[in-house]
């Protein structure tokens, strides 16, 4: 367990990095703004600089103002381990995003918003794949989809436009294009490392069904479908647990897996939606 925990903290922190080196080496010299928290950080730094003359108020500071707050909301509404991760992930962004020189590796604004998105994408893609995020947006949109039982990828899609809008005010119509191919990089690297699919659904062949009904409820709130199976080859009497979950709790159902039963047999697929009853209130 500890072994596992210091991985998951080592690669938080390698994430926190990328992001950093995304930001100070190529979006914010070329005006170009990254996707949810952190591109509404740099709006604000944008502001506070250029428009009330405060030169101290950098990215990284913002940054882990805007999730103060969201990191309480993320504690009492998603989930303590989750939120955890999540804003030690803010704190090594921030803390990064000040030791970090911000430098223009390049005049181009297009090769800025391509390695950008492609160093952030990889950075965000980790983090998911371990089971935390980069706070801010993913958190509000998960509570935000809690409570009206509606797709994250709506949520998230809002603030992101309104990033590609303001980086436009703020300064040349272009640069919310360039912000958008940025946007764009960083879905599709993060697509490629992790998942697209918001859902998923999870199908476990175990002989332990009822300690791992037990591993998966202690951790997450989901309803779970347990069915009887029968191995073809061995003849051997299973049970098949069915049940569908988001992507952020993909990792913490892969752990408990491997934890309660490494034999266990598991199908991960997409989920193109759900009809009825997903979600259960404490």
């Amino acid at each position: 367990m500890f072994l596992i925990q210091s991985k998951r903290i080592a690669i938080v922190i390698i994430g926190a990095l990328l992001n950093a080196i995304a930001l100070n080496f190529f979006f914010i010299a070329a005006n170009v703004y990254a996707s949810g928290f952190t591109g509404i950080s740099q709006i604000l730094s944008t502001i506070f600089t250029d428009y009330f003359g405060f030169e101290n108020v950098s990215t990284g500071i913002m940054l882990f103002i805007l999730n103060i707050p969201v990191a309480i909301l993320g504690w009492l509404k998603v989930g303590k381990g989750f939120t955890i991760y999540s804003f030690l992930s803010v704190i090594f962004t921030s803390l990064f995003l000040e030791i970090l020189p911000i430098i223009e590796l390049s005049n181009d604004i297009i090769l800025n918003a391509v390695f950008g998105g492609v160093i952030a994408g990889f950075g965000v893609g980790i983090t998911l794949k371990w089971g935390a995020s980069t706070g801010g947006s993913d958190i509000i949109a998960m509570v935000l989809s809690r409570m009206k039982d509606k797709p994250i990828g709506g949520y998230l899609m809002a603030i992101n436009g309104a990033v590609i809008v303001i980086a436009g005010l703020l300064n040349e119509p272009e640069n919310a294009l360039y912000t958008l191919i940025g946007l764009y990089v960083t879905t599709r690297v993060i697509d490629g490392i992790h998942t697209r699919h918001e859902k998923v659904t999870a199908m476990i062949v175990t002989k332990k069904a009822d300690e791992l009904q037990r591993a998966i409820h202690d951790t997450m709130i989901r309803g779970i479908t347990i069915l009887p199976v029968k191995g073809a080859y061995t003849k051997e009497d299973k049970n098949m647990l069915y049940l569908v979950i988001t992507r952020y709790e993909l990792y913490d159902l892969e752990r408990i897996i491997q934890e309660v039963d490494e034999n266990a047999f598991t199908n991960v697929i997409q989920t193109a939606g759900v009809y009825g009853f997903f979600r259960r209130n404490d």
